[in-house]
């Protein structure tokens, strides 16, 4: 790192959101907001949810975000002359003058996401601004950080959360005026989630956006590798400089509280039938002749007093419970909090994916799955074993993210996530 250039962005203090000048789809030339939309590119399904996306507009965000190549240089490469090409055409276009964003997520059930995107102060571990709570893969970082350099972009923010008082704040009135107000874009996508998104211009209101966040730190609910990717990119480049900032939403989970959800796993070379054999004597294994909602309940259930696990694939579900604790006093390393200890992602990997299962975490091993009934699908038809995981509560992934303790990677899905396409960051403006 560069530590003379850094010397301001080091100093202490609390989390600066800055205003940037979004990129954007026009309406006009792009079949459909909708239709240019993507989940975060670790959530699109491979490769029958990124195809699916491919040819739902030829302006996809996942062009952008996934390219498709034969080599990694290739693939960077092609997003990048992707992005330009679409910025010479018009296809997107960059806002008159920098702002901050107010973005709404309204689902079937009712549920409302509201927060504040911007770019965010990349600050450094020790300042405890903004807490991990998962680990995360170099490789996935490395490629990420590729992507970035290649476009100079900001393709998509991640999710960052952070716990308001509750009472009406500054942040939380704003948010509430510029709701009832005619948005920039609306747009509903085909998961039947309502998107609107608004601009905040008003040096008053950015101003009380900046004095209420400074006294915050926040968790980073989504985008670890993006986070760790930011901080990558900033150490390369001498400050001040675009890359001392990326591009967040921020959510008030005391306004706005998120739904915490399991990421599943997908073992490609492991049978079902394998897999229950090395269980016998080391877990409590039953089959449940049960349609797959059902199952997760009987999961849910399992999971309120130990570990538990559903493993899919065979036609079936198998209940995975009540492991052997000499087992896992052998294998679950000691050095860490009992909160750890005890996750069912800690011991699914060190315990049944090292030891018992002796499956490698690599992709070419493991996939992982927000979807449940793809998770099943996929395993089914690959012949492969799907782990089901009941979620984590949010507490406790806030709780050990204080501590400084980091979860196995993909132990939580927090949202509902902010959809990619609906405004980038590039770094040139």
């Amino acid at each position: 790192m560069n530590t003379a250039g850094h010397s301001k962005a080091t100093a202490p203090r609390g989390l600066e959101l800055t205003p940037f000048r979004g990129l954007r789809y026009d309406p006009d030339r792009v079949g459909s907001l909708a239709a240019v939309t993507s989940p975060p590119y670790d959530v699109v399904v491979r490769p029958d949810g990124l195809h699916h996306l491919q040819s739902a507009d030829p302006y996809n965000i996942v062009r952008l975000i996934l390219p498709e190549a034969a080599t990694p240089e290739e693939r960077n490469a092609q997003a990048a002359e992707t992005l330009r090409r679409w910025r010479a055409e018009g296809v997107l276009t960059a806002d008159p003058q920098p702002g901050l964003y107010v973005y709404e997520q309204r689902d079937v059930d009712g549920l409302v996401q509201r927060g504040v995107i911007g770019a965010l102060r990349v600050s450094d571990p020790d300042e405890h601004l903004v807490l991990p709570h998962e680990d995360v893969m170099p490789h996935i970082v490395a490629d990420r950080a590729d992507l970035m350099r290649a476009t100079s972009a900001n393709l998509e923010p991640l999710l960052l959360t952070y716990r308001g008082d509750g009472t009406a704040t500054a942040t939380a009135g704003l948010i509430e005026r510029t709701a009832g107000q005619p948005p920039l874009l609306a747009t509903t996508t085909e998961d039947g989630v309502r998107h609107r998104l608004w601009s905040v211009t008003a040096p008053a209101d950015l101003a009380a956006v900046s004095g209420e966040l400074a006294q915050h730190q926040a968790l980073i609910a989504d985008g670890h590798h993006r986070w760790a990717t930011y901080r990558r990119l900033r150490a390369e480049h001498p400050s001040p400089a675009p890359w001392d900032h990326g591009l967040v939403l921020l959510v008030d989970t005391a306004r706005y509280p998120l739904r915490v959800r399991a990421i599943h796993r997908l073992l490609h070379d492991l049978t079902v039938t394998e897999a229950l054999a090395a269980l016998d004597g080391r877990f409590r294994v039953r089959r449940l002749d049960l349609p797959l909602p059902k199952a997760m309940d009987a999961l849910a259930e399992a999971a309120a007093t130990g570990n538990a696990y559903v493993l899919a694939g065979d036609g079936a579900f198998h209940l995975v419970d009540r492991p052997d604790p000499a087992l896992l006093a052998r294998t679950v390393p000691a050095d860490r909090p009992e909160a750890w200890r005890t996750l069912d992602a800690t011991v699914l990997h060190t315990t049944l994916l090292d030891h018992v299962w002796r499956v490698p975490d690599y992709p070419a091993h493991i996939a992982y799955i927000h979807d449940t009934a793809a998770t099943v699908e996929k395993a089914e038809r690959d012949g492969g074993t799907a782990v089901l995981m009941h979620p984590v509560h949010e507490d406790v992934v806030r709780d050990l993210a204080r501590q400084g303790v980091t979860m196995p990677r993909k132990s939580t899905s927090f949202g509902p996530k902010p959809a990619s396409g609906l405004v980038l960051r590039a770094l040139d403006l």
